[in-house]
C-alpha cells in the first residue's frame, strides 16, 4: 500500500475516482445514511460504477463494489485492471479511506482471476486529499478462489 496525491494517479484512475465520487451521489441508504461508490476499470478503458443499496433486510444490501460487478456483469464485461472506492458520511466528509468489506474482497478476488490477475485499487476519502494504492493480494491475503480448487473459468474470461 502506498500514499499518493490525486495529480500523481493516471488519467484513468482519475476519471474512475471522478466517476465513483458522481456513483456515491446515487446511493440508497435510508439506514447507514453512508454514501459509497465504486468504479471498475475495464482492461479496454471502459468505467462501470455502482453505489450502495441498502435494504431493510438488511443481509439484502449491496456494497458499492458489488453493484458496479453486478452492472458490469450485465453488461458482459468481467475483465478488469482496477477499480476506484470513495465514501462520505450524511454529514460528515471521511478523514481516512473506505475500504471494501470482506464479501466484496471475496468477490473482488474471484474477479480478479478472471481478469488473469491482480488489479489496483484506488481508495480515497471524500475530498481526495488521502489515496492509498494497494491490490486485492494486499488487501485479502492468502485468498481463495475458483483456480484455487481446480475450477475452469476460461469460459467467463471474455
Amino acid at each position: 500500500m502506498r500514499n499518493i496525491f490525486f495529480d500523481e494517479l493516471s488519467q484513468i484512475q482519475q476519471n474512475a475516482l471522478l466517476a465513483a465520487a458522481e456513483a456515491m451521489e446515487n446511493a440508497y441508504n435510508p439506514y447507514s445514511h453512508f454514501y459509497v461508490g465504486a468504479t471498475l476499470i475495464a482492461e479496454d478503458g471502459t468505467l462501470i460504477s455502482g453505489s450502495n443499496v441498502e435494504n431493510a433486510a438488511y443481509g439484502s444490501t449491496i456494497c458499492a463494489e458489488r453493484a458496479a460487478i453486478l452492472a458490469a456483469n450485465a453488461v458482459g464485461l468481467r475483465k478488469f485492471r482496477g477499480i476506484a472506492i470513495i465514501a462520505r458520511g450524511e454529514t460528515f466528509d471521511t478523514n481516512t479511506v473506505t475500504a471494501p468489506c470482506g464479501s466484496c474482497r471475496q468477490m473482488l478476488y474471484e474477479l480478479s482471476q478472471v481478469s488473469g490477475g491482480d488489479f489496483g485499487f484506488v481508495l480515497s476519502t471524500t475530498k481526495m486529499d488521502k489515496i492509498i494504492i494497494t491490490s486485492i493480494k494486499e488487501l485479502l491475503p492468502l485468498a481463495f478462489g475458483p483456480l484455487d480448487i481446480g475450477i475452469d473459468i476460461s469460459k467467463y474470461q471474455k
